[in-house]
């Protein structure tokens, strides 16, 4: 009792952020859950269903494909966005010259702080038949005849990796690195009294005190690989739409464009139990709880 009068003060500071959870993440969650077991109308009964929305989903082929794209997106995402950013950090660690070092930080972080309006305007620029760089540079090469870049299907799942790696790949280098500043000197003077060359350095010293921060990162990367939407929305068009619809697009034009609120709600709670599955099987299998 004590101990609550004399902490009484923070406790109190605790409340906007209760107050804050709960009108704009708690209750909008049951709201949703309630809405996903209703045949949802804007005026009017709004009847129960049962499972019926969930079951519409489930049965939906619209469904199986977009959860087919959103895995193979996704997962390239999280697979080779997860390794890039350790060998560039690890890369820049070991560069000698610090001003390559700071423009190199600088220039690849700078993407993680522009919007999805932004990055996928540039890339669209960028892919352009008609005087984009990536085509002029093919021409260098002999490629006469443009490329359609955005509008090819075997480009869609490629191109939406590489943009959303590119965007934040910066973010995630500057994490590792930081991990590394942080790593023992004297883990590294020993490895030199033991003859350790610079590779052998990084394998036995470098990437196992990185693994903590590893965990940390693929953790938080499970947890969001599944929600991808900004990047699909406005690098996507008719010509590919079917190849990289995913969750969240699916979801959008179940209750925005087509203001089937029932389905929609059934379709996101499923997505959030799969991220949920997904995320308690990554803890357990990078070990997440256990000390180093």
């Amino acid at each position: 009792m004590n101990t609550l009068k004399r902490n009484s003060s923070l406790y109190f500071m605790l409340i906007p952020i209760f107050i804050y959870f709960i009108l704009f993440a708690y209750y909008p969650l049951v709201r949703g859950l309630i809405i996903s077991f209703q045949e949802f109308r804007l005026i009017g009964d709004r009847p129960f269903v049962g499972f019926e929305n969930y079951l519409f989903v489930l049965k939906d082929p619209e469904f199986l494909k977009v959860t087919i794209n959103t895995f193979a997106i996704s997962g390239g995402i999280l697979i080779i966005g997860f390794i890039f950013p350790i060998i560039i950090a690890i890369s820049l660690n070991e560069a000698i010259s610090s001003i390559f070092q700071r423009f190199t930080q600088t220039v690849i972080y700078l993407p993680h702080l522009f919007s999805w309006v932004v990055v996928g305007g540039i890339w669209i620029f960028l892919l352009s038949p008609d005087g984009g760089l990536v085509n002029e540079l093919l021409k260098w090469f002999g490629k006469e005849n443009p490329v359609h870049f955005l509008v090819k299907s075997d480009y869609a799942k490629p191109i939406m990796i590489l943009t959303a790696i590119w965007k934040d790949m910066g973010y995630t280098c500057i994490l590792y690195m930081a991990a590394i500043v942080g790593i023992n000197p004297s883990l590294y003077e020993a490895a030199s009294i033991d003859g350790a060359n610079r590779f052998q350095k990084i394998k036995h010293v470098t990437l196992p005190q990185l693994i903590p921060t590893m965990k940390i990162v693929l953790l938080l990367n499970v947890m969001g690989v599944l929600r991808i939407f900004d990047q699909i929305f406005i690098l996507s068009n008719p010509a590919i739409a079917s190849e990289v619809n995913v969750f969240m697009t699916y979801t959008y034009e179940k209750g925005i464009l087509q203001f089937q609120m029932g389905i929609a709600s059934a379709a996101a709670f499923l997505v959030l139990i799969m991220t949920l599955i997904l995320t308690i099987v990554t803890r357990k299998v990078i070990r997440y709880d256990e000390e180093m």
